[in-house]
């Protein structure tokens, strides 16, 4: 994987090189499958796990990159968008001379499925408040906030793993899902514990849900101003309310009122592998 600076008012754009440069827009209406991950197609060419990389361009404030892959799948890593950051804060961000669009939230949106749900609210910066709750002793009840608009999302996002029960493995590879996956970019849960300790925050897991679902939220194709509060939500749940988002109109307005110290879009400074 390669990502290269782009011009302002591109977005982040996925280029596959190994298809003639066939490029797929991070956008809405070229999500594909969602379930363990969040891909994207267009035409029948396939980004595969593009939430970590999001969450990290979100992260990080970058508006526009051209993200270049030789495959369908962008790499796993070590499970967390912590790569990612390091990669692009290495390569330098410069500043933009177009002002950046947000999306402020003006009217609130709830999404429910039973005892899931997500909503977002009208909020003066960007806030997420995740909450998760899992039968095992080591996740269990778990909530986490963040604010977007501080510097928080490196310090206390991004480092947190993705995660997976070794009780599911098998079913799951014989599926043809999570091929990629070792004990080195994953927190392996067994029935009562971990199996590959240490974890890098107690509540790692839920903290990780908050950086899949900044990813996902990364679709809507601009950033928000708003308040975002999910509860046992997944990667279905999260594109669900991007559509819907982006269907209604009333609930959101276009405005270039920057958030403090974010006035103009940001690029990469130079390309960073």
């Amino acid at each position: 994987m390669r990502v290269l600076p782009a011009n302002a008012g591109t977005g982040i754009v996925f280029r596959r090189v190994d298809l003639d440069g066939f490029c797929v827009e991070a956008i809405s209406r070229n999500v594909a499958k969602v379930s363990y991950a969040t891909s994207l197609m267009k035409q029948g060419v396939l980004i595969s796990t593009t939430e970590h990389l999001l969450s990290a361009f979100i992260g990080c404030g970058v508006d526009n990159a051209i993200v270049e892959l030789d495959n369908l799948e962008v790499p796993l890593l070590d499970g967390s968008a912590q790569p990612f950051v390091d990669m692009m804060m290495g390569a330098g961000l410069k500043r933009q001379r177009r002002k950046r669009t947000y999306m402020r939230i003006v009217r609130p949106l709830e999404v429910r499925d039973g005892e899931k749900s997500i909503g977002i609210y009208p909020g003066d910066g960007y806030s997420v408040r995740y909450t998760i709750d899992f039968p095992h002793p080591v996740i269990g009840h778990r909530s986490f906030e963040v604010d977007l608009s501080a510097d928080q999302y490196r310090r206390e996002i991004a480092p947190a793993r993705t995660f997976g029960f070794l009780a599911d493995e098998r079913v799951l590879r014989n599926m043809g899902l999570i091929r990629g996956v070792s004990r080195d970019n994953c927190v392996v849960l067994t029935a009562d514990g971990v199996a590959n300790p240490p974890l890098r925050f107690t509540d790692e897991f839920v903290r990780h849900k908050v950086l899949d679902l900044i990813g996902d939220l990364a679709l809507l194709g601009r950033r928000i101003l708003g308040h975002i509060v999910a509860n046992k939500a997944g990667h279905a749940m999260h594109t669900a309310l991007v559509s819907r988002i982006l269907r209604d109109r009333t609930l959101w307005e276009e405005t270039t009122f920057p958030i403090p110290a974010a006035l103009e879009e940001t690029e990469l400074s130079v390309p960073a592998d």
